[in-house]
């Protein structure tokens, strides 16, 4: 026999909350109950928890199956159909389908989604992007696309590698960046399903990966269909854990994906506040939002100055395997790393507290903002904006992902992983 509601559900359903089932919600008494809108639907087998949850008008929360969310924030008509959600922030139209499983550093901006079983940890979704079932997608920023029609694609049965046989997850992969895929306006990005990236990747947008690919490499140039070359040296050898390779790559790649979501803090802060952040579930959703967005600066952080911990013994394994202990660039590159770490994490510091990169784009920029903005939702306004008003945006929000690029005073060199 089902018992009765509790008294923290009782209170929900006074409010007006839909609750189909209430003898078999759960929600704690951390919860502000203030914070549920009374036009959200909660289904039986649900758990609410967290003194941070917000869930929004519209918002529906288990229509597939039981779901847990914790600490998370729900703007207007999200859908949570099932599954486990903890510290993240979902803005107006997002969807996530049964059996997802969503953890701390997660932001899917309007109407991104995930299908069944999909897992995302420190995973941000600008507005529009798909990904299919089956899904692990951790450790990834992603944009493109301008519309629920035009919008870039993760395949089902996709996988974002992000730990490495060395035991770090120094792995974040950027795919488009921040600058222009706030604008709206970039060709989307497709992953073809069955297939996999290795990170730390960078992509830019237009590009193409076909079904049934593992892709290892970077692409810089828009719009390419990626296919990789073979590999004459595939086979079995001698593997030795603790010597690193492309250590630049792997740093540099790192260095312009923290630039990245800096420049998308700013945004957040200067744009997103004044159009998203117009009602109470709006201004809830920005402020959850800068609070993932600065968890994941200080955990990318923290993966790179683990990196950086481990150079002096890769430092010492490739000297010993090469002839005489001669230098060769990795170990140049590697010592590197090792020395000026503290330089460049003080750098990061610096960067992430700054304030005033950028300012006249960003002067240009608003000024034009507040007139477009006004009683339009976010992604309305984005849309009127003009060509100079968007160019002035992005070069504003590029001077953060130049800095954090710059930390890093070596040429690279070519080479494959």
């Amino acid at each position: 026999m089902a018992g009765l509601p509790s008294e923290t559900v009782k209170a929900l359903v006074e409010r007006g909350v839909k609750l189909p089932s209430p003898e078999t919600v759960y929600v704690g008494r951390e919860v502000d109950l203030q914070r549920i809108s009374p036009e959200a639907e909660i289904h039986g087998g649900c758990r609410i928890l967290g003194k941070d949850t917000v869930i929004g008008p519209g918002a529906v929360v288990g229509a597939e199956g039981p779901a847990t969310v914790e600490n998370c924030r729900l703007g207007r008509g999200v859908q949570l159909r099932g599954g486990y959600f903890s510290g993240a922030v979902f803005l107006d139209g997002a969807v996530m389908g049964s059996g997802a499983h969503v953890r701390p550093g997660t932001l899917l901006e309007e109407e991104a989604s995930g299908a069944h079983a999909v897992g995302f940890k420190q995973t941000i979704l600008l507005s529009f992007v798909t990904c299919g079932s089956l899904i692990n997608f951790c450790d990834c920023l992603m944009g493109g696309g301008t519309d629920r029609r035009n919008h870039s694609e993760v395949g089902s049965s996709y996988v974002h590698f992000n730990f490495t046989p060395h035991g770090d997850k120094a792995t974040a992969s950027l795919l488009g960046d921040v600058p222009h895929g706030v604008m709206l306006d970039r060709r989307p990005i497709f992953l073809g399903g069955q297939g996999g990236l290795v990170g730390p990747a960078r992509l830019a947008f237009g590009s193409v990966i076909p079904a049934g690919v593992i892709y290892r490499e970077d692409e810089h140039h828009e719009g390419r269909l990626l296919v990789p070359q073979p590999r004459a040296s595939w086979g079995s050898r001698p593997y030795e854990p603790g010597v690193y390779r492309g250590i630049g790559r792997i740093a540099v790649n790192n260095l312009v994906y923290i630039g990245n979501v800096i420049a998308l803090r700013e945004w957040y802060r200067w744009v997103r506040r004044a159009s998203t952040g117009a009602d109470e579930w709006g201004r809830s959703c920005v402020e959850g939002a800068l609070e993932v967005l600065a968890a994941v600066i200080a955990e990318r952080t923290r993966r790179l100055k683990e990196l950086a911990a481990k150079m002096g013994e890769s430092i010492r394994l490739l000297a010993e395997k090469t002839m005489m202990g001669s230098r060769t660039r990795e170990i140049e590159d590697q010592e590197y790393l090792q020395k000026e770490w503290p330089r460049i994490e003080d750098g990061l510091g610096a960067l992430a507290g700054e304030e005033g990169l950028g300012e006249e784009p960003r002067g240009r920029f608003l000024a034009v903002w507040e007139k477009v903005s006004s009683g339009r939702s976010h992604v309305e306004a984005v849309r009127a904006l003009d060509e100079g008003t968007r160019a002035a945006g992005t070069d504003w929000l590029d001077t953060y992902v130049k800095a954090a690029a710059a930390l890093w005073r070596r040429p690279l060199h070519s080479g494959r992983r």
